[in-house]
């Protein structure tokens, strides 16, 4: 499969000499993608399934899906929902909204991990037909054990989407609107859970809550089949599609030295694994991997400024209600602040992925946007919560909003290209690990108990606006320390045969040549 070098022996050694032989397998060349994937189809694609996904998340927490529970005072209610209907707790009502985070995170390192393995355009489509079949399964559960474990299916499903879907984006936008396209995908995010509430709203109580969960199974059908019946489309840093291992992307020396084949596999553009030797199994293969994710100081660096960032975020989309409607009085605190998150989410994330590629997307640029942008929205964001007038604390909040969801482009544009290109489903399913786990899985009730000890909303609101600062500096550390674009390194620097000779030399100082 490889190419024959030339065998290398010296005419004046003695005639036990072994001869060393240089064996290069090279990188199959790679298949023309789908002509019908042009690159903003693909992208229109993903963000069609990024929106669905999280019209769910919206679509659960609405009043017409989650509903109410059973009351019973001077009159009973049967309550409505999921809530009414299973009889549930708010204990049990809020373990159903989350479940799926337990199969998002057990699931995105192990569909990152496959992708080594399988196709990743392949391993979506497995992974949205988990999502369709989990999803129509909420809508026949019978009881809370049986929905919940739908949900965690959800997350399954869901795990390998936004693992490899970013990488593909990355991979097809155009070079220099590579932080823009994500935006793009991101945008979706704040928009599908805002389109979730008034689908959810809307569904629940003309049809029934179960009709809302079969409406997305349908949604999402034609294109969990689409990830079957088209041809694959190729992930720099894999395999191509086809190809019969992985393994074979690697440079190979092989030095024969009295009958004994001795092989170094050393990693090279293009190729999908780490430095294993060949039995290596799937988990040292993945230890190895993960080890290599924290061996880069910018990546570490970068997803802690996330997890920061993540943990004020998802406290406030959980008591940002809660808090306006306290603090301010406001009549309908759930419509008001779900109109502030979707424009801010929208105008930020876009605004911030176009800027980047205005003042030309690199490493440090991004950690320059990252933290001047959480630190002006900081600013706007903690002055809101200072004003007993409710209209200059939509103004304010408003702008420090859309500053600080600016980060969403730039922050996975970092996480992307501080890594090889085949460590990047990882980074992006490590990420997403992490900024739940230490971010908003926790933030909710720590920012609860703070309020039962404080008992003043707008105090309370501060304190966890000031973690934005927190998220800014760390960032800021980020611009000085030096950084490589993995991304742009490989593809510059392509395979050639003189690579092999540093092998030899390397077996030699090693022992392995004698």
């Amino acid at each position: 499969m490889g190419v024959e070098g030339a065998a290398v022996q010296d005419q004046d050694s003695k005639a036990s000499a072994a001869p060393v032989v240089e064996k290069q397998d090279m990188a199959p060349e790679s298949e023309p993608a789908p002509s019908w994937f042009t690159p903003k189809r693909l992208l229109m694609i993903f963000c069609v399934i990024n929106m669905i996904n999280y019209v769910d998340r919206g679509a659960i927490a609405s009043n017409g899906v989650n509903g109410s529970p059973r009351v019973c005072g001077g009159v009973c209610s049967h309550g409505s929902g999921i809530q009414g209907e299973f009889d549930l707790t708010n204990f049990k009502d809020g373990v159903i909204s989350s479940a799926f985070m337990v199969g998002l995170l057990v699931a995105s390192p192990i569909f990152a991990s496959l992708a080594k393995s399988f196709n990743p355009f392949r391993l979506i489509g497995v992974g949205l037909s988990v999502w369709t079949f989990a999803a129509a399964g909420c809508g026949i559960s019978v009881d809370f054990w049986s929905i919940t474990a739908c949900r965690m299916l959800v997350g399954v499903g869901e795990a390998s989407f936004i693992s490899l879907a970013a990488p593909f984006i990355d991979d097809n936008a155009p070079v220099t609107q590579r932080t823009a396209w994500l935006g793009i995908f991101y945008m979706c995010i704040p928009t599908g859970v805002a389109l979730g509430y008034v689908y959810g709203g809307w569904v629940g109580n003309s049809f029934g809550w179960r009709y809302a969960f079969f409406g997305e199974a349908i949604l999402m059908l034609p294109f969990a089949i689409l990830g079957f019946v088209m041809k694959p489309l190729q992930m720099k840093g894999f395999a191509p599609a086809g190809s019969k291992s992985s393994e074979t992307n690697a440079i190979q020396v092989e030095v024969v030295c009295n009958n004994a084949v001795i092989t170094t596999d050393k990693d090279v553009p293009g190729s999908n694994h780490s430095l294993n030797k060949p039995s290596s199994s799937g988990l040292q293969r993945f230890w190895q991997d993960m080890k290599s994710l924290l061996l880069e100081k910018i990546y570490v660096i970068n997803v802690l400024g996330y997890i920061a960032y993540n943990f004020v975020i998802g406290a406030y989309s959980y008591w940002g209600p809660k808090a306006g409607y306290s603090i301010y009085h406001m009549s309908n605190a759930d419509l008001l602040f779900g109109g502030i998150t979707i424009v801010g989410g929208i105008v930020g994330t876009l605004a911030g992925g176009f800027i980047l590629d205005r003042i030309n997307s690199t490493i440090p640029n991004a950690f320059k946007l990252l933290s001047t942008a959480t630190f002006f929205g900081a600013i706007f964001c903690f002055s809101a919560f200072c004003f007993k007038n409710l209209y200059a604390f939509i103004v304010f909040f408003l702008i420090g909003e859309i500053l600080v969801f600016a980060t969403q482009g730039p922050v996975n544009f970092v996480c992307l290209h501080t890594v090889k290109p085949s460590l990047r489903p990882l980074s992006m399913a490590m990420s997403t690990v992490s900024i739940h786990v230490f971010g908003d899985v926790p933030s909710s009730p720590l920012v609860g108990v703070m309020q039962d000890r404080i008992n003043n909303w707008r105090t309370s609101a501060l304190i966890l606006t000031s973690i934005l600062f927190l998220a800014s500096g760390i960032w800021f550390i980020g611009i000085f320390i030096p950084s490589v674009d993995r991304y742009n390194e490989d593809s510059e620097h392509p395979v050639e045969r003189s690579n092999t000779r540093p092998l030899l030399e390397e077996a030699t100082a090693s022992g392995q040549l004698v």
